[in-house]
């Protein structure tokens, strides 16, 4: 078989469903060979938006994701959505075609150095010189990328590699890497020394963050709180680890956090750091959680003690651990403390429920509403800027799941990434919610949903304006707005009418309710909601 034959062979065997990508002359070997495979392709219409597909389709399915993108500006489009994905750990192959062996170094037509350009946001490349290495290539690739902490790994794939043969083709069973061996179980003494500090705490506070979602230990994160009666703040990758009204979560922490979470952190005798990165979006003074017992818990030993120093590392994989956790009998007692901040977090909620309600759009009991109507189970996707700020702090999330990029704050996610989570899980309702500067990054996608009957449930907020960067304008440039006003925005009915969209305008609060059951009622039809909200509304 051929080069090309051999890599979608290998993909078959890796259980690939889907790959999310768009052709080139450089990558048209392997395109043919996807033509006899069982492996569905779905055109994305710009290449970035293959790498959010990805991303949303693994973040629901757990299966593995794989976008594809010629070389030149295919690659290079493509390195956005790799390094969104790097930055908040996301599992994916990525598979670059190149121009032949002997032209690279020449600059060829289309010839980038990919690997090299990536080399800062990818877990770990490769460039292909012999056909008869794809297998085990291919077998590393997926295992590099779904084992230890999770992340994006490429495969530079020259022209003449796609089309030279593999002699005889075997896919390994196994992979052996003696340089790469993560820790899965925690170290028992450092396990020792969690238990006795949590006897020992008064005001304990677990920080969730995405690893707990990477590591699908949401069950046990959920035994191990209930059964040790914790509370609980995440990050901005941490929500939905816990539902939102559970009475042991305490909302998300950091720059826009909630003030209660926050206060948790400020009143806390200990700290559990779990599977969340001390990033400054988080814990912006990291000496303000160093004066805590501070106990730090990830598989990426390189996390740990990188902004913070903790008093008790403890490296592994956080589902492991948390099962040795909660096979143990804790002599705890936290009651007055979950008290405390019950009480705190309640005189919040008071306070927002006696605001007074502005005439036009309230944007944040629209996100509450929105989000209470959907269903048990429902993926909520968030885009970055206002909204995804407004969604962090009232979304309601019970059963479903959040999404957003939060490392790497790439606008024009929601979409593309609604799209794969919608083919990631079909019967589960996703709604995606975008500001318009988002959704004209990567508008194009509806086409994507269109072609291969994705129903996509779309909320724009419309502002008319970039809101979050027009937002720190007003507060650190005193109105001096530059570059942030939306002029010539598309009518958003004639483009849902062009995608054979269903089409909703909400521009005031007291339809509100109506209008998101009417928005939300045919799951099978896609349909975009366009909601107005003041540009002076701050987040």
């Amino acid at each position: 078989m051929t080069g090309a034959q051999a890599l979608v062979k290998c993909l078959e065997l890796e259980h690939v469903e889907y790959v999310f990508g768009y052709p080139g002359a450089v990558i048209c070997p392997v395109f043919d060979a996807l033509l006899d495979s069982s492996i569905k392709l779905v055109l994305c219409r710009q290449e970035q938006n293959a790498a959010h597909e990805a991303s949303g389709y693994t973040r629901i399915s757990r299966k593995p994701a794989v976008a594809i993108a010629t070389s030149g500006p295919g690659a290079t489009n493509l390195m956005t959505g790799i390094a969104t994905a790097y930055a908040d750990s996301i599992p994916m192959v990525l598979i670059t075609g190149q121009v032949d062996s002997k032209l690279m170094g020449t600059d060829g037509f289309q010839e980038t150095d990919t690997s090299g350009a990536v080399e800062s946001f990818v877990k770990y490349s490769y460039i292909v010189h012999d056909p008869e290495e794809i297998p085990r290539i291919v077998k590393e690739a997926f295992y590099i990328a779904q084992s230890g902490r999770p992340g994006p790994v490429l495969i530079d794939l020259p022209m003449d590699m796609q089309t030279g043969t593999v002699e005889e083709f075997s896919y390994p069973d196994k992979v052996q890497l003696r340089s790469y061996k993560p820790t899965v179980n925690g170290h028992p003494l450092q396990m020792e020394r969690v238990l006795k500090a949590l006897t020992e705490a008064r005001r304990p506070l677990i920080i969730a963050g995405g690893g707990i979602h990477l590591s699908n230990a949401v069950p046990v994160f959920r035994e191990f709180v209930r059964k040790y009666r914790i509370p609980v703040v995440s990050t901005m990758m941490g929500l939905s680890i816990l539902p939102t009204e559970d009475p042991l979560n305490f909302g998300m922490v950091g720059n826009n956090g909630h003030t209660f979470g926050n206060r948790a952190i400020r009143h806390a005798d200990l700290i559990i750091m779990a599977g969340a990165r001390v990033a400054d979006r988080t814990i912006r003074d990291p000496a303000l959680i160093e004066q805590k017992l501070l106990v730090h818990i990830d598989v990426d030993p390189a996390e740990i003690g990188k902004n913070a120093g903790p008093a008790i590392p403890l490296v592994g994989d956080i589902r492991h651990i948390l099962k040795a956790f909660c096979a143990k009998e804790p002599q705890v007692n936290y009651d007055p403390w979950i008290a405390y901040l019950t009480d705190v977090r309640a005189d919040w909620m008071r306070k927002f429920k006696a605001r007074e309600i502005p005439s036009g759009i309230d944007p944040e009991r629209f996100m509450r509403a929105l989000s209470q109507a959907m269903e048990d189970d429902a993926v909520y996707v968030s885009d970055v800027g206002q909204n995804q700020l407004w969604s962090c702090a009232f979304v309601v999330i019970r059963n479903g799941r959040f999404l957003t990029s939060g490392g790497m704050g790439t606008m024009g996610y929601a979409l593309p990434a609604a799209i794969g989570a919608k083919l990631g899980a079909p019967d589960r309702q996703v709604v995606a919610v975008c500001g318009d500067g988002a959704f004209q990054m990567t508008m194009m996608e509806l086409a994507t949903a269109r072609q291969y009957g994705v129903p996509v449930k779309l909320v724009i907020i419309r502002n008319n304006a970039l809101g979050l960067v027009r937002q720190f304008q007003h507060f650190h440039y005193h109105d001096r707005f530059s570059g942030t006003t939306l002029g010539g925005d598309p009518d958003l009915s004639f483009i849902a009418k062009a995608y054979g969209m269903d089409y909703f305008h909400l521009s005031k609060g007291a339809y509100t309710d109506r209008l998101i059951g009417e928005f939300l009622a045919d799951s099978n039809a896609s349909a975009i909601l366009e909601c107005d909200v003041d540009p002076d509304y701050l987040a």
